[in-house]
């Protein structure tokens, strides 16, 4: 299946990204989150488009070879939705199935509350709807206090956030010292062992960063569960030539995002199919034993819900089973968006 690379640009905002599949075909929107690309849905792409779907995936503000822009309120989800919408409009679609992981899981669940015209249905890998779109108390709100009690670590998983906030040129240049060891240092695959314990990112602050006084990532081995030698240098130029001031912003804009969550529609109520994609071993986005997952199913009018034995980075390391979860989703709950039943010709 072809993949071609193209191009949209506005007096706002420049988004590259790729597509694969007939260009009449009903419409999938695949969204990436930190510190990734577009290239993060390369399992995904090809499956889909050969069902028939007209598969996009951008590289989001900030990465690739989309715009970085200079000020860390550019990163707040209403610029960054509206950057979605703009890709939308010149898609000449009314309407997509948005697909996101990690923060752009938030981007999808923002699309869905303040544009449920322009979402056909809406699927989540790891981050559940009503979190981190709306800010990090919501998340800090949901921390399993029987594993991270609040006199010793108060933000619990969710501390790296706050480093961001006190420490955000630090944390960026230690992302930077050495891109190549950072990407192996991250994507890393599922290690069942480590459930129940302390995550490294509940105490960042306490160490002085991601990597501790070092102030560069470990020299690992690459997980061969995720990524290919390729995929890491593809990861690594990227972040080598844009940085990491982009993607580290999307951390920066809490405040703005829940005022922006304020404004959803209907009350933040959605009534389109949703999926949500738990993993067993991501330990910061943790659904297993926190409540994290817990306000999502008042909000949901019909709300699928799945589980794949992997890590954070799940359509990476388990792409077979997460190809076939939402696949069932979409033949099943999401029928009227399936290819040939007509909707393909929508304006």
């Amino acid at each position: 299946m072809t993949i071609t690379e193209h191009t949209v640009k506005s007096d706002r905002h420049t988004t590259h990204y790729l597509a694969a599949g007939p260009e009449h075909g009903p419409l999938m929107v695949f969204v990436h989150g930190w510190p990734e690309l577009a290239i993060s849905w390369r399992h995904q792409l090809p499956v889909f488009a050969a069902l028939g779907f007209h598969c996009i995936a951008p590289d989001m503000r900030g990465y690739g070879r989309s715009s970085v822009h200079e000020r860390l309120e550019d990163y707040a989800q209403r610029e960054i939705v509206a950057d979605m919408i703009e890709l939308l409009d010149h898609l000449g679609r009314g309407t997509a199935v948005w697909v996101g992981h990690d923060w752009g899981s938030a981007v999808v669940w923002s699309i869905a509350s303040h544009h449920p015209e322009r979402c056909a249905a809406v699927a989540s890998l790891c981050v559940p709807y009503a979190t981190l779109e709306r800010g990090l108390d919501a998340l800090i709100a949901t921390v399993d206090r029987s594993l991270y009690p609040a006199d010793q670590y108060p933000a619990g998983q969710w501390d790296y956030m706050c480093f961001y906030e006190e420490s955000f040129e630090q944390a960026t240049r230690h992302f930077e010292a050495d891109p190549v060891r950072t990407v192996k240092a991250l994507f890393r695959g599922a290690a069942p062992d480590k459930r129940g314990r302390i995550g490294n990112t509940a105490v960042v602050r306490r160490n002085g960063g991601w990597f501790g006084p070092a102030g560069i990532a470990p020299d690992l081995p690459l997980d061969a569960r995720v990524l290919t030698e390729a995929d890491l240098l593809a990861y690594a130029a990227a972040l080598s030539r844009n940085g990491f001031f982009g993607p580290d912003a999307w951390y920066m804009n809490h405040a703005r995002n829940v005022e922006f969550a304020r404004e959803a529609r209907h009350g933040g109520r959605l009534a389109m199919p949703v999926l949500f994609i738990g993993a067993s071993c991501d330990y910061v986005c943790e659904t297993v034993d926190s409540d994290l997952a817990g306000a999502m199913g008042p909000l949901c009018a019909d709300l699928s819900t799945a589980r794949v034995d992997s890590g954070h980075w799940m359509a990476q390391e388990k792409p077979v089973e997460v190809n076939a979860i939402l696949c069932q989703w979409l033949a099943t709950r999401v029928t009227a968006h399936w290819p040939g039943q007509g909707i393909c010709r929508e304006p």
